[in-house]
């Protein structure tokens, strides 16, 4: 049994060549059903991790309110679906820990999440590994501007 698609068509194909024209084929394909703001969202997705562990360096936050700060200060445009998964996945990871506030008697407890020792360190890691990137990344982007 094949694990992919691709491997699939590998074998039955016989060639690198149709393999490779399959693939190309299917990315390409995916790539133009993506419109602008769907393909801005993957990049966010990606930058959302970095985004929050940094936000929760600050203090701990409750879930809405990591949700809301990373909307409307980082321009990081997560959906409360995204949200939710990536804060338990953090938690799994000892990257994040929770605990149940209540901030006002009349008010429903709220689950507030700060970083970890081991959050700090990965924080530490992604932070320099974006600005690396994003500083190697620029000087090529630029790299016609100063032709």
């Amino acid at each position: 049994m094949h694990n992919s698609a691709w491997e699939g068509a590998y074998y039955r194909s016989g060639s690198v060549h149709a393999s490779h024209d399959i693939l190309q084929y299917k990315m390409n394909a995916q790539e133009s059903e993506l419109g602008p703001q769907t393909r801005q969202s993957q990049v966010l997705k990606g930058l959302g991790e970095l985004a929050l562990l940094s936000l929760l360096q600050e203090r701990a936050h409750y879930g809405l309110e990591i949700l809301e700060r990373l909307r409307g200060e980082a321009g990081v445009d997560l959906a409360a679906g995204t949200i939710y998964p990536m804060l338990y996945r953090l938690e799994k990871s000892d990257r994040v820990r929770s605990e149940w506030r209540i901030d006002d008697p009349d008010a429903r407890p709220r689950k507030y999440y700060a970083l970890t020792g081991e959050g700090r360190r990965d924080l530490k890691t992604q932070l320099a590994e974006w600005r690396r990137l994003a500083s190697v990344l620029g000087r090529f982007l630029d790299r016609e501007m100063k032709r």
